[in-house]
């Protein structure tokens, strides 16, 4: 009858560590997809943010009728307002 409560007990302790092992990795796993969400989040709306301020700063640069240079990779364009082409005297709308 000992040795049964014995064994009974030794099972009871193994589940309940295996169950601790279980749970903790369970969370720690949460956590790092909380953690990995976050990130992706903040670079999002970094990058969102960094977007938001160049194409603020280009319309700035051409509403004064100066040339923005933009380039990409190997290419260069420059860009200027369009109003700014328009000559004097001429109708503006043709």
């Amino acid at each position: 009858m000992k040795k049964e409560m014995k064994k009974i007990f030794t099972v009871v302790w193994v589940l309940a560590v295996l169950l601790i092992i279980a749970v903790s990795y369970i969370g720690y796993s949460t956590y790092l997809n909380f953690k990995a969400q976050r990130d992706q989040n903040l670079f999002i709306q970094g990058a969102q943010e960094g977007f938001t301020t160049a194409v603020g700063q280009i319309f700035q640069v051409a509403g004064t009728c100066q040339q923005v240079p933009l380039t990409f990779e190997n290419a260069t364009l420059n860009l200027i307002a369009v109003e700014c082409l328009q000559q004097p005297g001429q109708p503006s709308g043709q």
